[in-house]
């Protein structure tokens, strides 16, 4: 490993004060064109994912809308991320959540971190989820959940059903209005939290935090806009997908963990809040991927920089809200 700490989110000395980054350094593809190096093959891939971690969780989404469950098994690490990185349940632990248990590749590894290592011995990265490992091979396919995602979509095509066949997240009458919109919510919403929360100096904190919520408004016209229930109309696309693992984090953790305060969904975006519970509610692979234990204890445990005593809020109250209820300052609101 490098110099610094997994736990360093801001490089000790950095004077910005700025988070940056990393970028995934796996970044192969699964095709199916003849002479693949990672050709579709049921059983053949493992999924790592944390149910905690936004990235992860489009993978486990993107896995369900497509119906890829009898092909590609997934394993969730536990919420919690030490000094060595995600780690693997133990099979004595109970945590919620499909899978969450130790690795079945590799029965004697405990950390993700064993992976990256076989794979690479000198590898002195970040170990990220999600992580697509091809089991025949030995190697990790790709760490960039973007790249994932869109293997997905059609690339296992030819063995799924014609009902998964036909569910098209990216299609091509959208493609370049997907493609407009995924730059600003990645650069200012995605990763605009953590730039916000990781922050070190209160300049680097304002810099990402204002426009966060410059992008929220933006998004809050463009649902006002949209017929729905979703980004883009009555199918679910890509853009859900990529926007949904933030928002559904945003009161939860964002709003406190991450000083994300100038206002949270529930009560200050009421276009975005119906979308969020349209899919939360309404499409199982968005609510039954949602694990709010792993989410709020993995930020407020493992970045005892931000939380020095690792004590997780017991709000707000409930994680998410029924359709057909509002918080009561919106419903005493909507009497007046």
């Amino acid at each position: 490993m490098s110099s610094g700490k997994i736990v360093d989110w801001v490089a000790p000395g950095d004077k910005s004060g700025a988070f940056k980054r990393q970028q995934s350094v796996f970044r192969d593809f699964i095709s199916r064109k003849p002479g693949s190096d990672f050709p579709p093959e049921k059983d053949r891939y493992h999924l790592y994912v944390c149910y905690a971690c936004p990235w992860a969780h489009r993978t486990l989404i993107v896995r369900k809308l497509k119906g890829l469950e009898d092909i590609i098994p997934f394993t969730a690490v536990h919420w919690h991320m030490g000094e060595k990185g995600w780690r693997f349940a133990e099979a004595n632990e109970h945590l919620p959540g499909e899978n969450v248990t130790p690795d079945p590749v590799h029965k004697d590894y405990t950390h993700l971190r064993d992976i990256y290592f076989e794979v690479n011995p000198d590898y002195n990265g970040r170990f990220t989820v999600p992580t697509l490992y091809d089991k025949k091979q030995k190697r990790i396919v790709s760490n960039e959940s973007s790249e994932i995602i869109r293997m997905f979509y059609h690339e296992f095509d030819d063995i799924l059903p014609e009902k998964y066949k036909k569910v098209d997240l990216f299609p091509e009458n959208l493609r370049s209005t997907i493609e407009a919109t995924n730059e600003w919510t990645y650069n200012d919403i995605n990763n605009g939290v953590y730039k916000s929360g990781f922050a070190t100096t209160q300049e680097a904190y304002e810099k990402a935090v204002v426009p966060l919520f410059s992008s929220l408004d933006r998004v809050e016209a463009d649902l006002k806009k949209s017929p729905g229930p979703f980004y883009h109309g009555e199918h679910v696309t890509e853009a859900d997908v990529r926007l949904f693992t933030t928002i559904v984090r945003f009161d939860a953790v964002y709003v406190q963990h991450f000083k994300c305060n100038l206002r949270d969904i529930r009560s200050g975006y009421p276009a975005i809040h119906k979308w969020l519970r349209a899919l939360y509610w309404d499409v199982p692979a968005f609510g039954e991927t949602t694990q709010f234990e792993h989410i709020k204890k993995h930020y407020t445990k493992s970045h005892v920089q931000i939380n020095r005593f690792s004590i997780t809020p017991l709000g707000p109250i409930p994680d998410i809200l029924p359709k057909d209820k509002e918080v009561a300052a919106v419903e005493a609101a909507t009497k007046a």
